[in-house]
Order: C-alpha cells, then structure tokens, then sequence
C-alpha cells in the first residue's frame, strides 16, 4: 500500500463514521435504534439483508477452498444461502415483520417469552448471544488477516482499528446507520469486485489462457466440480437446511431486516432481493478466487492468503486501496449488523430478567443501555478474536463453518418453527429439550466421537448432526406432548394472518419490555 491506497481506507472510514452522525438525528426511541421504527424501504432492507451476510471470511476462509478445490464455494456456500432466502422470502419474512408490526417487540427473541415461556427464552437468549460473540470474532480474525498481508500490522492491531471504527457508527445511529453503511459498502463492493475480476481476466489473456481453456490447465484439475473434498452432497443438504434458518432470522441480524420495513409485503420482496443478489453476486466475486492458483502461490496451508497476494500482485495503487475498503466493508456490514442484533436481543430480553431497573427504562435510559451493550458486545468479540488461531479454535473457517453453522441450529429450530402454524403443538418442553439434545450432539460429534473416529467425523456431519437431532425432537415431542395453549395459539395466529387491516389478526400483548409499556411503546423518563 502506497500514500493513495492509505487515503482511500481512511477516506472509507471517515465517510462511515459520517454516516453514523447523521443517521444519530433518525433515531429518537429503542424502536429507530433497533427496527428502523418499521420505515426502511424494501429495496434498502433487501441490500441490507445481503450485505450483512457477508464478511472478510469469504476473502480468506472461502477463498482458500476455492483455492483447494474451486467452484464448489460457490455450490456449497452463497447458492444455498440464495435458496434458502428465496424460500424464506414467503415462510418466514412476512411472519418475522409481523412480529414488529403486530405484538411490537424490537428483538426477534422478544415474543418468546409468550411463544414458550419465559425460561425457553432465556435459554435461546444467552446461548444466541454467546454464540455471536464467537461468530463476530471470526469475522475480526478474518479482516485483521488481510489487514496484516497488506499493511504489516499485527492480529490484534488489525482487530482493533476495524472493531473501534464500527463501534463509533454503529452505536451512534442504530439499524439505520448499518443499513445506510451497508448500502455505501454494497456500492464500493461492486466496483471493487468489478476491478478484480476485470484484472483477472487481463491476467489471464496475457498468459493466453481464457475463460474455458483455464478449466483444463493442471492447476485447476477437478476444481470445476460442483461437490469435492469434504463439500460432498451430504455437506450441500445439510448447509441448504442450515442457511434457511440462519439467514431468514436464526443469526438474528437478518431477523431485523424483516422487521424494519413497513409491511410484510415489503419485508417479502426486499428478501427476494438478496436471494437474487446471493445467487448473482458471488459468481463475480468468487471467479478470480477460482483461477488464484493459476496466478499465484498460497503461502498458508490452507490458501486463505490466495486472494490478498492476487489483489496485491494484480492491481493498480488506489484500485488497490478500493478492494481493501471493500474487504472491511464485508465485516463491518456484517459485525455491525451483529451488534446492533445483540444489543437488541439483551436490553430486551435478558436485561429486564436480570434487573428491576431494566423493566423500568424509559426512552432515554433505553437507548443510552442500548448504546453500551452494543459497545460491550463488540468488546467481547474483539477479545475473543485474538485468540481465533489457538488450538481451542483453530482456523477461521473452523469457526464459521463448524462452530457457528453447528451451533445455529440448535437455537434457530425453536425460534423459526415457533412462527409456523404446523408447529403448533411444540411447546416449551419441545424447544427446551430439542434445544439442549442439540447443543450436547454438538459436543459429542465434534468431540469424543470426533477424537476416538479414525481420520475424525465428516464436517457435514458435525455441522448437521445437532441441527437434525434438535429438528426431529422439536417435532417428535410436540406430537407426543402437546402444548398449544390458547395464548400460544393467538401469537401464532397473529404473525399468520395476512393483512395490514382491519382484517388482521389483532395484536397479543407482551408482557412489557425494556423501555416500553406492554405493546412495546416507549415511555417517557
């Protein structure tokens, strides 16, 4: 990096944190700060939604398997994530807005408590909000990686300055400063993913190499299949079942995006919006990853520095600069996102169980303890993603893959299937259970039978495994112990019947969260 590509990078980060000042004046209550106050446009949320699914892992985790072994980064990764978000578009975006629109809770885990009860709540509460924090540390990992092949600074310097840049412009302007940030970042992706892939391509017509003879150069043999490695067919089902969970809500972050557009109709077509950017989008991305071994040599093991020595080797300074801000626009759009859903999640959910003063936050305390658990959370992250390298969790895309896509499971079933009329009949004994049978899978397959298994468990199997034994018993023991109680039956009456009307189903209160009164609306201080 030169003087040029260093004013680009800071240019990036003065215009974020500029965002966040001025998205500070569009938020008046916990409702702006968390949903957006349900006024987002469809189009603004769809792009939000996309671009919070994203983040550095891509340009050093997924880039090293489509080092390894090709186009199967795409078949397995941001083609699932498409399906899944098409599918979710009509099964759970409309429901999840309704949750903002018709009970008015501000946090996806808020209605819950109502749902199930209070204790089921709590338990998919902490173990979502833990699970996060281990989530967005992989993300920190992945951007200071990049940070250091081109700058030279250290992991934790690297760490630090992208942590503390997003924590200024997402803890001053909410939802809507992500949301505006991440339509920015969508921008700066574009050209920068454009420049790559366009010198690429020059790279390639000089080495008199095009698009179809590449696929036959020694280099790429077999990285034109679909399903290779430990990415087999097993591996696809399992993620396709993962994905639609955790990017229809289950990750929480995305859960909000429904939330804060202005109807369920709207918050349906910004999803189909992101399904359509999922499965163009990365194709462009992903092409320059796919012929990295034609052009350069990885110099770690499993290829996650392919990408930055490419970009380092092929562009031009201030091309060079634009890239770079595109790699820390992917996980601040991400982590931000993360935050702002953490934050949500605890001030409404877990704070008022923990404390007496929480239950009575009004507007002003609300957002000032939204503000600090948002600055906490990315605290904890930031801490927990120096230690991303230690045998505890080894590599980056260890994390995200088997961690994250392992432990989501278990906590998404009970959230996304309690919206669904089918699903009726699980109670709090069905989400309990199929909740914590699933965690232990988790540490049974990755575990003991991991280390006692020649050569280890399959990774489809350890990320599928927790997710089928807490899907089956969620089912299993709705049918063999009913409990949809009246109450119950209303909330899911309520995020099921079409309409904005008066033909709508009418709302059920909630018991009162922080800094609201029992619909959720803020009071004053």
């Amino acid at each position: 990096m030169n003087g040029l590509d260093w004013a680009v990078l800071i240019g990036y980060f003065g215009v974020m944190v500029a965002i966040g000042v001025w998205s500070h004046k569009r938020v008046d209550n916990v409702s702006d700060f968390f949903t957006a106050g349900g006024k987002m446009p469809w189009w603004l949320s769809g792009i939000s939604h996309h671009m919070s699914g994203y983040s550095a892992v891509m340009f050093t985790g997924y880039a090293g398997i489509a080092y390894t072994y090709g186009v199967t980064s795409f078949v397995t990764w941001s083609f699932p994530i498409a399906l899944g978000v098409a599918i979710g578009s009509k099964l759970f975006a409309p429901r999840v807005n309704r949750l903002r629109s018709r009970l008015h809770v501000a946090s996806p885990l808020e209605y819950l408590k109502n749902r199930y009860d209070l204790k089921t709540q709590q338990a998919l509460v902490w173990s979502g909000m833990l699970l996060k924090i281990v989530d967005v540390a992989a993300k920190w990992a992945a951007i200071a990686t990049l940070l250091s092949v081109f700058t030279g600074v250290t992991l934790n310097q690297g760490i630090l300055i992208t942590g503390a840049i997003t924590a200024v412009y997402c803890t001053i302007g909410g939802l809507w400063a992500d949301a505006l940030t991440e339509l920015g970042q969508f921008v700066i992706q574009l050209l920068a993913g454009i420049s790559m892939f366009v010198a690429v391509v020059l790279k390639l017509n000089d080495k008199n190499i095009g698009f179809f003879d590449a696929w036959n150069q020694p280099a790429l043999h077999g990285h034109d299949k679909g399903l290779v490695g430990p990415y087999g067919t097993v591996f696809l089902l399992a993620f396709l079942f993962i994905k639609l969970f955790e990017y229809n809500g289950g990750m929480l972050n995305q859960a909000q995006r429904y939330m804060a557009t202005g109807s369920p109709r709207e918050a349906e077509r910004g999803a189909r919006l992101s399904a359509a950017l999922w499965l163009v989008w990365p194709v462009v991305l992903f092409f320059p990853m796919w012929m990295s071994p034609l052009l350069v040599h990885a110099q770690k093991p499993d290829g996650s520095d392919s990408y930055g020595l490419m970009t380092e080797q092929l562009l031009p300074h201030g091309l060079l600069g634009l890239v770079i801000v595109g790699f820390f626009s992917h996980t601040m759009a991400m982590c931000s996102s993360d935050a702002n859903a953490i934050a949500a999640v605890f001030t409404r959910d877990a704070a008022p169980v923990l404390s007496r003063r929480a239950r009575e936050w009004g507007q002003r305390s609300g957002l000032i303890a939204a503000r600090v658990t948002t600055v906490v959370f990315l605290g904890l992250s930031m801490t927990v993603a120096t230690q991303i390298n230690s045998p505890t969790f080894k590599d980056i895309i260890t994390v995200v893959i088997k961690w994250v896509a392992g432990l989501m499971g278990p906590i998404a079933i009970p959230m996304m299937l309690g919206l669904l009329r089918p699903f009726r009949r699980s109670g709090p004994t069905a989400a309990l259970t199929s909740w914590a049978a699933g965690l232990f899978a988790f540490w049974l397959v990755n575990y003991p039978i991991n280390w006692n298994v020649d050569g280890g468990v399959p990774l489809q199997y350890q990320v599928s495994v927790p997710l089928a034994v807490s899907l089956v018993l969620y089912i299993l023991i709705g049918y063999l112990k009913p409990e949809d109680t009246p109450d119950r039956l209303a909330i899911i009456e309520t995020v099921n019947t079409d309409g904005d009307g008066a033909t709508a189903a009418a709302p059920v209160p909630a018991q009162a969260p922080a800094g609201g009164d029992a619909l959720g609306t803020p009071v004053k201080d």
